[in-house]
């Protein structure tokens, strides 16, 4: 029986990933990923692709912004919700987030080419970030107009994430990887190299998740979008900030390659919303073409 062993969201894209015991998956993903997002001046998006830097600034978010037992439903709390970033070597900065999502400057942003509407967050948090990754940035957040349509056979949205709104990963997949990282004498990597919102632990075999088309956890419904093409970021050691290659790009590229790239992991649309939690069992409802992968 495969249940989830973790949840992670990532409040500031490309920033490190932050676990959760539970959460409310939205249509947009977990509450809160990717809500806010690093840009240059130019409204250009920045990730670890660039600046692997942004691994050392560690979000969180504090005081509930949702109910998680009433999906959707704002709830009035006592202290304002506020955004706080850390790094090393440099005081935490503490922003307070308006729940309406309302606050900040309108600014155009670009993210893999298409062109959206970032609230920036004031010069503050900006040169905050700037001191950090030493290069004039700004941090903008999703505003409540987001209208993004994402691809893949089950379309759907999410916030700033690169496509689809959660990605997940098995640790059997991991298992795999990292026996023929050690076979080949290199050291192998935790599942953070891949950044998922959603860890999964009881499958027989690896890359189980790739052939699930339609799967029930807790209270959402998730639809298969695409497998996950991987990048260069799963070469930056995300404890340290540092790029480690080539691996796990190299010997993914042994047994993992199709004809768009390296894959790992798989990319899902929300077609339900609801809490979810750690431990909770992943239920299959659909496979693809109709039947259950050898692995399952």
């Amino acid at each position: 029986m495969a249940r989830i062993a973790a949840l992670v969201h990532y409040p500031v894209k490309g920033c490190a990933g932050v676990e959760i015991t539970e959460g409310l998956l939205s249509d947009a993903g977990l509450a809160h990923d990717r809500t806010f997002m690093v840009v240059e001046s130019d409204g250009g998006f920045l990730s670890q692709r660039k600046d692997p830097r942004l691994a050392l600034v560690r979000p969180a978010i504090t005081g509930a912004m949702t109910d998680l037992g009433d999906v959707g439903a704002a709830t009035e709390v006592e202290d304002i919700p506020r955004l706080t970033l850390e790094a090393p070597g440099i005081e935490p900065f503490s922003l307070a987030v308006d729940p309406s999502g309302e606050a900040g400057v309108p600014m155009a942003v670009r993210l893999h080419g298409l062109s959206f509407s970032g609230l920036d967050q004031g010069d503050e948090v900006a040169g905050w970030l700037s001191t950090v990754l030493n290069r004039p940035c700004r941090l903008v957040r999703v505003p409540p107009d987001h209208d993004r349509l994402t691809g893949g056979e089950t379309p759907g949205t999410s916030g700033f994430a690169d496509s689809s709104a959660v990605l997940a990963v098995s640790l059997q997949s991991l298992a795999e990887l990292n026996s023929r990282l050690e076979a080949r004498g290199a050291t192998p990597v935790p599942v953070n190299r891949f950044r998922p919102n959603v860890v999964i632990d009881g499958w027989r075999g690896p890359h189980v998740e790739d052939d699930m088309r339609r799967f029930e956890v807790g209270q959402a419904e998730l639809g298969f979008t695409t497998v996950a093409i991987r990048c260069a970021v799963t070469t930056v050691d995300q404890a340290t900030g540092e790029r480690k290659g080539p691996e796990p790009l190299r010997t993914l590229a042994d047994y993992r390659r199709i004809a768009r790239g390296v894959t790992f992991g798989a990319k899902f649309s929300v077609t339900r919303a609801g809490k979810v939690s750690v431990g909770d069992e992943v239920r299959v409802t659909r496979w693809a073409e109709d039947g259950a992968p050898s692995g399952e």
